[in-house]
């Protein structure tokens, strides 16, 4: 319902500013809302040449390509004369995010497709587990500590197999991975789900921790910046760490608290002290790697670990052909079934995908969310936060709505103001240390159909926030 009325809100607002813009004659053209494409310039004005400044007509003139820039203080003012036909198009700043229409047909080629081929791969792969009895056994492995977290699942069931999955492929910076393992998990939680069109606590708590988003090796993050030619690509590695880790805390204690978890049990204890003492060594142990022993290890190891779980799955299947055989099936045949699901799981979730884009895709090409950044920012500054904090801002606002704009917006920041500047590597932070969080419930909830959210969008929102403050002090400290 929350969620459902916030989306309605993003719409109806981003539109009535949109429309209202242009009855008053603030906007020129409102195309770029509904056609344009991320890059295109914004069409601001059309006259005729004999209407401008003789200064701007003879540069146009001049040039061969019948074109005048006059440059602003940033490539977002700069305003460009275009002599095309007799009328001169005067276009000023540049497309952040396409329109409606180019969202429309880019969510099926850029998203839809790469989503259905990893997630009929993984789920492939996730079969294999299940048919070959290895998910029974890890959940066996695994119940003592899950069974206290999410005490609405039975031990020995399959959806601790892929929770586990889940968080492992997020901590090791694999989103192509963690997408299959965490929809088979909303799957399989649906199971034991009462009301299937209202989110089972154990689903909340899940998606709470999967929106956390705990990370050990930010390989997309330090890919960008070696991109950007920073000094030292991985030295955002152990603030990301950091600030992930305190995300994961404090959605575990806030949904925790509402659940009425015994955060007193030993065993609970004893888990969460293994990962705190695992990320410390393994914190230990980079800082004292030179940068291209760094860059190696970061590039080197979420893949290789990857690798070891699908080869793990594929020789255990392989020395437990008889459970296959005794069901009728084979190796392959259960890999192609798994497939076959992720298929359907795949064009299930599209309707969801979809309306989110769109939504967002107005929210900002309606200028919407520049008054927002824009208000936040000025606020900020007025209780004297330090500008490189400010500067990184908008990438903490975007994120919970889009990862390809606020990813945007991060490079932005580190072409702008530097790198390693304090506004380059807190919007590395940012970007790494939290979910798009609107974009991932309207996928997972939206795979099982489930209607009634309940309390995860503002537990989720919450989680952002104190990852927003957390990146913040931890930043501040290390640089």
């Amino acid at each position: 319902m929350v969620l459902s009325r916030f989306w309605l809100v993003i719409i109806i607002v981003s539109l009535v500013y949109i429309l209202g813009m242009l009855a008053t004659g603030n906007s020129y053209s409102i195309d770029h809302a509904v056609n344009g494409e991320r890059g295109d310039p914004i069409l601001i004005a059309e006259t005729t040449p004999d209407q401008l400044p003789a200064s701007v007509r003879n540069q146009i003139n001049l040039s061969s390509e019948n074109t005048y820039t006059i440059k602003g203080q940033t490539s977002k003012t700069d305003t460009t004369y275009t002599l095309d036909h007799g009328i001169v198009k005067v276009t000023s700043g540049k497309q952040t995010t396409d329109g409606i229409l180019p969202t429309s047909k880019s969510a099926i080629f850029d998203l839809l497709i790469p989503l259905i081929a990893y997630l009929s791969f993984f789920c492939g792969i996730l079969q294999l587990l299940i048919d070959s009895g290895a998910s029974e056994k890890m959940a066996k492995l695994l119940s003592p500590v899950f069974v206290r977290v999410f005490p609405e699942v039975p031990a020995k069931h399959p959806a601790i197999s892929y929770m586990t999955l889940n968080f492992a492929a997020n901590f090791l910076g694999l989103d192509s991975a963690a997408t299959p393992f965490g929809l088979k998990a909303m799957e399989s939680l649906q199971e034991l789900n009462p009301d299937k069109d209202r989110a089972s606590n154990s689903q909340i708590m899940f998606l709470c921790l999967h929106a956390a988003g705990l990370t050990l090796i930010p390989t997309s993050i330090i890919g960008y910046r070696a991109a950007q030619n920073a000094q030292n690509p991985a030295d955002v590695m152990l603030p990301c760490i950091i600030t992930s880790f305190i995300g994961t805390l404090a959605a575990l204690i806030l949904v925790g608290i509402r659940q009425k978890i015994n955060f007193k049990s030993g065993v609970l204890i004893l888990a969460l002290g293994s990962i705190a003492g695992v990320l410390t060594a393994l914190m230990l142990y980079i800082t004292h790697l030179g940068i291209a022993e760094k860059n190696h290890f970061t590039n080197n190891i979420s893949n290789v670990i990857l690798l070891s779980i699908i080869l793990a799955i594929l020789v255990y299947a392989f020395l437990n052909e008889k459970v296959f055989a005794a069901d009728g099936k084979n190796i392959f045949s259960s890999f192609v079934d798994g497939v076959s699901s992720g298929l359907k799981t795949g064009i299930t979730i599209f309707p969801y995908i979809l309306g989110m884009l769109v939504a967002i895709s107005l929210f900002r090409n309606s200028g919407v969310f520049e008054i927002l950044s824009s208000g936040v920012s000025r606020f900020f500054l007025m209780l004297h936060v330090d500008k490189g904090v400010v500067d990184a801002l908008p990438v903490a606002i975007l994120r919970p709505f889009s990862s390809s704009g606020s990813r945007g917006f991060m490079i932005d920041a580190m072409q702008t103001y530097g790198v390693d500047s304090m506004a380059g590597r807190l919007s590395s932070v940012f970007q790494c240390s939290a979910e798009t969080t609107f974009y991932v419930i309207a996928v997972y909830f939206g795979s099982v159909k489930i209607k009634n959210t309940r309390y995860t969008l503002p537990t989720m929102l919450l989680v952002d926030l104190i990852c927003v403050i957390a990146a913040i002090f931890v930043c501040t400290l290390f640089f």
